[in-house]
């Protein structure tokens, strides 16, 4: 099959930045929506697709429009589910349990939430309806785990990039069972 670009964008800054906002749909900054317009500006795509929730989606429509391309919205691309955390500020969570979280997302994912694996599984679903130049304005926790899907980062190498809001990760992809990957740039 033939490759294709693919960028991942961490949406801008969101009202309630710096908190487990996971499925709460804070809306955008203002400031956070330029920025990912910015960041667009010199980018390769065919279409956007965004997470469904308001942080990703409202920069999604207005590059879409910007550049006069189709968007699609896909709830496969939110962030983990952080259950009885979500909206929470880490400051104020129990260190040990979310030590042991961050370390092990899997054997310690939030109260009520969702694992490593279930949100990897998302991601690679829908990483499998995409095949032409895109941008996916997504969240860190979805580029991670599209990290680990496409690259076979474990947890560990996922967390060690750094995703401030607005980031871009480039990555050229060959589609197929057992997908090739190169990643071709990371604009922080």
């Amino acid at each position: 099959m033939k490759a294709f670009p693919l960028h991942l964008m961490r949406h801008g800054a969101p009202q309630l930045a710096g908190r487990l906002l996971g499925h709460l749909d804070a809306p955008p900054e203002a400031d956070g929506i330029a920025l990912c317009v910015e960041r667009a500006r010199g980018l390769d795509f065919a279409r956007v697709v965004t997470s469904d929730l308001a942080r990703a989606r409202a920069p999604g429509e207005v590059i879409a429009a910007e550049r006069g391309v189709g968007h699609g919205v896909d709830s496969r691309w939110r962030e983990l589910y952080f259950g009885r955390w979500e909206g929470a500020d880490p400051a104020t969570l129990p260190s040990a349990d979310l030590a042991r979280f961050w370390d092990d997302p899997d054997g310690f994912p939030p109260p009520e939430g969702e694992s490593w694996t279930d949100l990897c599984g998302r991601i690679r679903d829908g990483l499998g309806d995409l095949g032409e130049p895109v941008l996916v304005i997504c969240h860190a926790g979805a580029m991670r785990a599209a990290l680990a899907v496409l690259c076979n980062f474990d947890v560990r190498q996922g967390w060690a990039v750094d995703l401030p809001y607005g980031a871009v990760l480039s990555l050229r992809v060959w589609p197929g069972e057992q997908p090739s990957v190169q990643i071709t740039g990371l604009m922080p």
